[in-house]
């Protein structure tokens, strides 16, 4: 049977998709999660908004970025190496705009969001490098945006309440920028208002996605 419209474009960006040769695998839960739909999310606070860069370095409000679909926003620096941070979403993101992408219900409803909180480091290109084939189009779209400065940053992370810690160190002669934080990612519906936040414990592709279903419910 030919396929047509929608389901032609999520088939052909699925096989597209990038595929990482050492991809870390995603555990399945070790709990049934209630059904969508059956427990409500609650209107934690109002994703804040503030001057944000795009992969080519042009500027736009983040409230582009979290209004008419349900938006998984992780913050994230591009130079983490701690396995249950800031690298733990990639894999997770992924198969989360995989399963989206291959349900009906969900494709046209739901966008992904990486920000970085280390401006200084990750600059439109280190986002570019940092996203490589992931940010090109599909019926799931995955934005890689930073910003221009600290302070341009300082209100995002003050209106989504993430914690940053910054801290020079001297190893060996040499000076180096360390970054102290707790990963959170922010379930955020069509309004722009934050449903959930899931650390590293509670970040996994299944809760995730039965949240995204319980706010469509919601609609």
């Amino acid at each position: 049977m030919r396929r047509t419209g929608a389901a032609a474009l999520a088939l052909a960006w699925l096989a597209a998709a990038p595929v990482l040769a050492h991809e870390p695998i995603i555990a399945p839960l070790d709990y049934e999660p209630p059904a969508a739909g059956t427990y409500t999310l609650e209107h934690i606070l109002r994703a804040p908004d503030g001057e944000v860069l795009d992969l080519d370095g042009r500027p736009a409000p983040l409230v582009r970025f979290t209004r008419d679909r349900i938006t998984v926003l992780g913050l994230i620096y591009t130079t983490c190496i701690d396995p249950d941070g800031c690298p733990r979403t990639l894999p997770i993101f992924d198969a989360i705009r995989r399963q989206a992408a291959a349900s009906p219900r969900l494709r046209d409803h739901v966008r992904l969001v990486t920000l970085s909180f280390d401006p200084e480091r990750d600059s439109p290109a280190a986002m570019r490098g940092y996203a490589g084939g992931r940010a090109r189009g599909g019926p799931v779209p995955w934005h890689f945006l930073t910003t221009r400065s600290a302070r341009a940053l300082a209100p995002l992370l003050d209106g989504f309440g993430q914690d940053v810690r910054v801290d020079v160190v001297h190893v060996g002669g040499s000076r180096r920028r360390e970054i102290s934080h707790v990963l959170k990612v922010f379930l955020i519906d069509p309004g722009g208002v934050v449903r959930e936040i899931y650390d590293s414990t509670f970040l996994h592709p299944r809760t995730v996605l039965n949240d995204v279903e319980t706010l469509l419910l919601e609609r």
